[in-house]
């Protein structure tokens, strides 16, 4: 009996002393496993050269957002492992702080910023966006040095565009189709004026030849129709959105001519206007050839003239200043008459009239 009460205490006190030396390996392991590095970080998104627990950027946020004006823009920033530190919102162009963590330092409270805890991301609303707003902005962590992450902001600005343009040719008696579409519009336009030079179009008082649809949707569209056209609707017409500026279009109604004959009837004149001057011009060299063969036969006449009258031979000197004579009148002739190739034809008689005057001078003279 006294053996089996021993033998009861022994195992007892070995089975205290295995659960004290295991806690104390515990307490042990614990403590020289305080700095380990956890292994539970996304290796995506843990930057290379940190240390695990200082604060970095979700890379994988857009950079670029793209906001329709009078609208709110979002710019996101998603920070991890922030701790003690601060986000804080800057402005680019002018380094001015918009936001301290949700705190607004700007006096423009169109500028705010909303904390979600459960993908710490912090996002900065701006009310009613502007043009002015476009540019780039910096999320910022208040470490040393500090680092920071840049979103680029682009505002986007309604247009309206009329298909068809700048010039839209139609057939007399033809339906004029004129379509209107109004883009990055944030909501559909009030109300949209189209007008016929000055003149707002409307439907009461066109004796039923005009109608006008508009089409609401992600663009709006705004569609004019002109029936029978007539040669009194050519001219500019003109959409006017309440929310963007206006555009134009100019309408032509043709009767029996098509657009391809008005816009290529300026090359047939050139090329007749090109063929006159180049068969006057050869007209003119013919003139001039003419001319001067002339010149050199009456030369010869009065050469031979001489010769029959005096008995005598001419001088050396008295065939060269009368060769002289007839080369500078050959040249003024052809200067005069390659000056223009379109002259009138008053000159090309006072020429005529100066060779034959010459002509019947000398031939006086020879006799």
């Amino acid at each position: 009996m006294l053996t089996l009460s021993t033998l009861l205490c022994c195992m007892m006190g070995l089975t205290l002393c295995y659960q004290r030396q295991s806690v104390n390996n515990n307490n042990n392991n614990n403590h020289n496993n305080a700095d380990a590095k956890p292994t539970h970080l996304p290796p995506l998104h843990y930057p290379h050269g940190h240390k695990w627990n200082e604060p970095y950027f979700d890379l994988t946020m857009p950079r670029n957002i793209t906001s329709l004006v009078g609208k709110s823009a979002y710019l996101g920033c998603r920070v991890k492992h922030l701790g003690n530190k601060t986000v804080a919102w800057i402005r680019h162009r002018d380094l001015h702080i918009l936001t301290v963590g949700t705190y607004t330092y700007t006096t423009d409270q169109r500028f705010q910023t909303s904390y979600h805890r459960d993908i710490d991301e912090w996002t900065l609303q701006i009310k009613w966006a502007q043009q002015r707003d476009a540019g780039v902005y910096e999320c910022q962590i208040s470490t040393q040095p500090v680092r920071s992450y840049s979103v680029n902001l682009n505002i986007v600005v309604p247009t309206a565009t009329i298909l068809g343009g700048p010039d839209l040719y139609v057939d007399k008696g033809s339906t004029i189709n004129l379509t209107c579409i109004i883009k990055f519009s944030p909501e559909p336009p009030t109300h949209i004026f189209w007008y016929h030079q000055d003149k707002v179009l409307s439907e009461e008082t066109s004796g039923g030849r005009l109608k006008f649809k508009t089409i609401k949707s992600e663009e709006t569209k705004s569609i004019l129709l002109i029936y029978d056209a007539d040669l009194l609707h050519s001219g500019k017409y003109s959409c006017y959105p309440s929310n963007t500026e206006i555009t134009s279009i100019r309408v032509h109604v043709l009767q029996g001519e098509r657009p391809e004959a008005m816009q290529t009837n300026a090359a047939p004149a050139a090329v007749a206007l090109a063929w006159t001057c180049h068969t006057k011009q050869a007209t003119q060299a013919v003139k001039v050839i003419s001319t001067m063969v002339a010149a050199f036969v009456l030369l010869e006449a009065c050469c031979t003239l001489l010769l029959q009258g005096t008995g005598q031979r001419p001088t050396a000197s008295q065939i060269a200043q009368t060769q002289r004579t007839s080369s500078s009148n050959s040249s003024n002739i052809s200067s005069s008459s390659s000056s223009s190739c379109c002259a009138d034809n008053g000159k090309e008689q006072e020429e005529k009239e100066a060779t034959s005057g010459q002509a019947n001078t000398s031939g006086t003279t020879a006799r």
